[in-house]
Protein backbone atom coordinates (compact mmCIF):
# COMPACT_ATOMS: atom_id res chain seq x y z
CA UNK A 1 0.00 0.00 0.00
CA UNK A 2 2.74 2.41 1.19
CA UNK A 3 4.46 1.49 -2.43
CA UNK A 4 1.18 2.47 -4.41
CA UNK A 5 0.57 5.82 -2.49
CA UNK A 6 4.61 6.45 -3.31
CA UNK A 7 3.93 6.06 -7.06
CA UNK A 8 0.11 7.72 -6.88
CA UNK A 9 1.61 10.99 -5.12
CA UNK A 10 5.01 11.31 -7.52
CA UNK A 11 1.95 11.48 -10.71
CA UNK A 12 -0.70 13.47 -9.16
CA UNK A 13 2.00 16.25 -8.58
CA UNK A 14 2.84 16.54 -11.83
CA UNK A 15 1.64 17.93 -14.83
CA UNK A 16 1.83 15.03 -17.57
CA UNK A 17 1.26 16.13 -20.96
CA UNK A 18 1.47 14.33 -24.51
CA UNK A 19 3.01 14.76 -28.06
CA UNK A 20 2.41 18.99 -27.22
CA UNK A 21 -0.30 20.53 -29.93
CA UNK A 22 1.49 19.31 -32.87
CA UNK A 23 1.20 15.56 -32.00
CA UNK A 24 -1.78 16.00 -30.82
CA UNK A 25 -3.33 18.04 -33.85
CA UNK A 26 -1.32 14.84 -36.25
CA UNK A 27 -2.79 12.26 -34.96
CA UNK A 28 -6.62 14.00 -35.48
CA UNK A 29 -5.26 14.71 -38.55
CA UNK A 30 -4.78 11.25 -39.79
CA UNK A 31 -7.70 9.75 -37.73
CA UNK A 32 -10.18 12.30 -40.00
CA UNK A 33 -8.25 10.95 -43.52
CA UNK A 34 -9.28 7.95 -42.66
CA UNK A 35 -12.89 8.11 -41.61
CA UNK A 36 -16.19 6.30 -43.52
CA UNK A 37 -18.10 9.15 -44.89
CA UNK A 38 -21.01 8.26 -42.77
CA UNK A 39 -18.80 8.33 -39.50
CA UNK A 40 -17.47 12.07 -40.80
CA UNK A 41 -21.27 12.73 -41.36
CA UNK A 42 -22.34 12.27 -37.51
CA UNK A 43 -19.00 13.55 -36.36
CA UNK A 44 -19.56 16.84 -37.82
CA UNK A 45 -23.12 16.70 -36.30
CA UNK A 46 -21.42 16.44 -32.52
CA UNK A 47 -18.38 19.03 -33.08
CA UNK A 48 -19.64 21.58 -35.84
CA UNK A 49 -17.08 23.28 -37.73
CA UNK A 50 -14.26 21.88 -35.84
CA UNK A 51 -12.08 19.12 -37.05
CA UNK A 52 -11.05 16.39 -34.81
CA UNK A 53 -7.21 18.44 -35.18
CA UNK A 54 -8.69 21.32 -33.72
CA UNK A 55 -10.56 19.57 -30.42
CA UNK A 56 -7.40 17.18 -29.92
CA UNK A 57 -5.71 19.35 -27.41
CA UNK A 58 -9.25 20.07 -25.28
CA UNK A 59 -8.20 18.08 -22.47
CA UNK A 60 -4.68 19.77 -21.75
CA UNK A 61 -6.65 23.24 -22.33
CA UNK A 62 -9.13 22.41 -19.44
CA UNK A 63 -7.13 21.70 -17.49
CA UNK A 64 -7.05 25.01 -15.30
CA UNK A 65 -10.95 24.53 -14.93
CA UNK A 66 -11.89 23.22 -11.73
CA UNK A 67 -15.29 21.32 -12.89
CA UNK A 68 -12.49 19.21 -14.68
CA UNK A 69 -9.95 18.67 -12.24
CA UNK A 70 -10.49 14.90 -11.98
CA UNK A 71 -9.50 14.98 -15.47
CA UNK A 72 -5.99 14.83 -14.36
CA UNK A 73 -4.91 11.17 -13.66
CA UNK A 74 -6.68 9.96 -16.91
CA UNK A 75 -4.04 10.84 -19.39
CA UNK A 76 -1.63 8.51 -17.86
CA UNK A 77 -1.17 5.02 -16.35
CA UNK A 78 1.68 3.54 -14.17
CA UNK A 79 2.99 -0.15 -15.04
CA UNK A 80 6.00 -1.51 -13.82
CA UNK A 81 8.78 -3.04 -15.75
CA UNK A 82 8.03 -6.86 -16.34
CA UNK A 83 4.15 -6.36 -14.84
CA UNK A 84 1.46 -6.31 -16.96
CA UNK A 85 -2.05 -3.76 -16.36
CA UNK A 86 -3.82 -6.44 -14.28
CA UNK A 87 -1.29 -6.77 -11.92
CA UNK A 88 -0.44 -3.74 -10.84
CA UNK A 89 -2.11 -1.19 -8.44
CA UNK A 90 -5.00 1.17 -9.97
CA UNK A 91 -5.46 4.35 -9.48
CA UNK A 92 -8.50 5.27 -7.70
CA UNK A 93 -8.74 8.42 -9.78
CA UNK A 94 -8.73 6.61 -12.85
CA UNK A 95 -6.01 6.20 -15.49
CA UNK A 96 -5.57 6.29 -19.33
CA UNK A 97 -6.83 2.43 -19.94
CA UNK A 98 -10.08 2.13 -17.97
CA UNK A 99 -11.12 5.53 -19.03
CA UNK A 100 -10.80 5.15 -22.92
CA UNK A 101 -12.12 1.75 -22.41
CA UNK A 102 -15.33 3.38 -20.74
CA UNK A 103 -15.63 6.60 -22.98
CA UNK A 104 -15.93 3.91 -25.84
CA UNK A 105 -18.26 1.79 -24.03
CA UNK A 106 -20.52 4.86 -23.13
CA UNK A 107 -20.17 6.09 -26.83
CA UNK A 108 -21.25 3.05 -28.51
CA UNK A 109 -24.73 2.99 -26.68
CA UNK A 110 -25.16 6.12 -28.42
CA UNK A 111 -27.24 7.57 -24.99
CA UNK A 112 -25.19 10.41 -24.53
CA UNK A 113 -26.98 13.88 -24.16
CA UNK A 114 -25.06 16.30 -26.60
CA UNK A 115 -22.34 18.32 -23.78
CA UNK A 116 -21.36 14.82 -22.97
CA UNK A 117 -21.04 13.46 -25.96
CA UNK A 118 -19.59 15.99 -27.04
CA UNK A 119 -16.44 15.83 -24.25
CA UNK A 120 -16.35 12.21 -24.50
CA UNK A 121 -15.29 12.82 -28.21
CA UNK A 122 -12.64 14.91 -27.49
CA UNK A 123 -11.32 13.17 -24.28
CA UNK A 124 -10.95 10.14 -26.67
CA UNK A 125 -9.09 12.32 -29.78
CA UNK A 126 -6.96 13.57 -26.82
CA UNK A 127 -6.54 9.96 -24.82
CA UNK A 128 -5.89 7.64 -27.87
CA UNK A 129 -3.17 9.77 -28.65
CA UNK A 130 -1.66 9.91 -24.76
CA UNK A 131 -2.01 5.96 -24.46
CA UNK A 132 0.72 6.25 -27.29
CA UNK A 133 3.21 8.29 -25.86
CA UNK A 134 5.65 5.68 -24.37
CA UNK A 135 6.12 7.69 -21.29
CA UNK A 136 2.13 7.98 -20.86
CA UNK A 137 2.93 4.47 -19.61
CA UNK A 138 5.38 4.92 -17.11
CA UNK A 139 7.07 3.50 -14.34
CA UNK A 140 6.13 4.90 -10.96
CA UNK A 141 9.32 6.11 -9.60
CA UNK A 142 10.63 8.84 -12.41
CA UNK A 143 6.95 10.73 -13.32
CA UNK A 144 6.57 9.30 -16.41
CA UNK A 145 10.23 10.76 -16.88
CA UNK A 146 9.29 14.16 -15.96
CA UNK A 147 11.72 14.07 -13.22
CA UNK A 148 14.95 12.66 -15.74
CA UNK A 149 16.33 15.63 -16.52
CA UNK A 150 17.95 16.42 -19.33
CA UNK A 151 19.62 18.95 -21.67
CA UNK A 152 17.89 19.24 -25.22
CA UNK A 153 20.93 20.88 -27.51
CA UNK A 154 22.43 22.34 -24.10
CA UNK A 155 18.59 23.51 -22.99
CA UNK A 156 17.40 22.11 -19.85
CA UNK A 157 14.63 19.78 -20.67
CA UNK A 158 13.25 16.63 -19.34
CA UNK A 159 12.81 13.06 -20.80
CA UNK A 160 8.68 13.35 -20.91
CA UNK A 161 9.43 16.79 -22.77
CA UNK A 162 11.68 15.76 -25.03
CA UNK A 163 8.73 13.17 -26.16
CA UNK A 164 6.08 15.17 -25.94
CA UNK A 165 7.27 17.88 -28.16
CA UNK A 166 11.02 18.55 -28.04
CA UNK A 167 11.98 16.16 -30.98
CA UNK A 168 8.99 17.14 -32.76
CA UNK A 169 9.15 20.53 -32.88
CA UNK A 170 12.16 20.90 -33.57
CA UNK A 171 11.45 19.70 -37.40
CA UNK A 172 9.99 23.07 -37.59
CA UNK A 173 6.99 21.67 -39.26
CA UNK A 174 3.66 22.37 -39.07
CA UNK A 175 0.68 19.97 -37.75
CA UNK A 176 -0.11 19.25 -41.60
CA UNK A 177 3.27 19.15 -43.18
CA UNK A 178 3.86 16.67 -40.11
CA UNK A 179 1.24 14.41 -41.22
CA UNK A 180 1.97 14.46 -44.74
CA UNK A 181 5.75 13.04 -43.59
CA UNK A 182 4.05 10.19 -42.01
CA UNK A 183 4.30 6.88 -43.52
CA UNK A 184 1.39 6.03 -45.77
CA UNK A 185 0.35 2.36 -44.30
CA UNK A 186 -0.84 -0.51 -46.38
CA UNK A 187 -4.50 -1.63 -46.09
CA UNK A 188 -3.85 -4.99 -44.16
CA UNK A 189 -1.47 -2.55 -41.92
CA UNK A 190 -4.34 -0.81 -41.15
CA UNK A 191 -6.68 -3.74 -40.39
CA UNK A 192 -4.07 -5.05 -38.18
CA UNK A 193 -3.39 -1.93 -35.98
CA UNK A 194 -7.58 -1.49 -35.83
CA UNK A 195 -7.81 -5.04 -34.27
CA UNK A 196 -4.92 -4.73 -31.73
CA UNK A 197 -7.13 -3.65 -27.95
CA UNK A 198 -6.26 -0.99 -25.48
CA UNK A 199 -3.83 -3.45 -23.67
CA UNK A 200 -2.16 -3.87 -26.66
CA UNK A 201 -1.32 0.04 -27.25
CA UNK A 202 -0.37 -0.36 -23.88
CA UNK A 203 2.56 -3.64 -24.59
CA UNK A 204 3.61 -1.40 -27.34
CA UNK A 205 4.32 2.08 -25.25
CA UNK A 206 5.87 -0.35 -23.08
CA UNK A 207 8.05 -1.83 -25.26
CA UNK A 208 10.13 1.21 -26.11
CA UNK A 209 11.24 1.56 -22.36
CA UNK A 210 14.41 0.39 -23.31
CA UNK A 211 15.40 2.92 -26.14
CA UNK A 212 13.47 5.95 -25.13
CA UNK A 213 15.75 5.58 -21.60
CA UNK A 214 18.70 5.14 -23.37
CA UNK A 215 19.99 8.55 -22.73
CA UNK A 216 24.27 8.19 -21.76
CA UNK A 217 25.01 11.39 -20.10
CA UNK A 218 21.80 12.94 -20.57
CA UNK A 219 23.16 15.48 -22.96
CA UNK A 220 20.80 15.03 -26.04
CA UNK A 221 20.36 16.05 -29.53
CA UNK A 222 20.83 15.11 -33.04
CA UNK A 223 21.79 11.49 -32.10
CA UNK A 224 18.68 11.11 -30.43
CA UNK A 225 16.63 12.47 -32.10
CA UNK A 226 17.89 10.15 -35.07
CA UNK A 227 17.18 7.16 -32.96
CA UNK A 228 13.63 7.81 -31.77
CA UNK A 229 11.92 10.47 -34.41
CA UNK A 230 10.91 7.66 -36.33
CA UNK A 231 9.15 5.95 -33.27
CA UNK A 232 7.70 9.02 -32.03
CA UNK A 233 5.73 9.62 -35.56
CA UNK A 234 5.14 6.08 -36.04
CA UNK A 235 3.12 5.88 -32.70
CA UNK A 236 1.23 9.27 -33.93
CA UNK A 237 0.59 7.79 -36.63
CA UNK A 238 -0.83 4.39 -35.18
CA UNK A 239 -2.58 6.59 -33.10
CA UNK A 240 -4.42 8.43 -35.80
CA UNK A 241 -5.50 5.24 -37.56
CA UNK A 242 -6.64 3.22 -34.72
CA UNK A 243 -9.06 6.23 -33.70
CA UNK A 244 -10.32 6.05 -36.74
CA UNK A 245 -11.42 2.80 -36.76
CA UNK A 246 -13.00 3.15 -33.21
CA UNK A 247 -14.78 6.39 -34.55
CA UNK A 248 -15.90 4.25 -37.96
CA UNK A 249 -17.11 1.32 -35.44
CA UNK A 250 -19.16 3.99 -33.33
CA UNK A 251 -20.01 6.59 -35.96
CA UNK A 252 -19.78 4.79 -39.17
CA UNK A 253 -22.52 2.25 -38.73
Amino acid sequence: MKHLIFCLTLLVSTKVFCWGPTGHRAVGLVASNHLSAKAKKNIIKILGQNSLSEVSNWMDDIRSDSAYKDMGDWHWVTIETGKTYDQSPKNPKGDVIATIERIVAELKKHTLDKKTEEEYLKMLVHLVGDIHQPLHVGCCDDQGGNKVKVKWFRNDSNLHSVWDSNMIDDTKLSYTEFTSYLDEPDHATIASWQKNSVRQWVDESMSFRKQVYEIGDGNLNYKYSYKNLSTAKQRILQAGIRLAGILNEIYGK
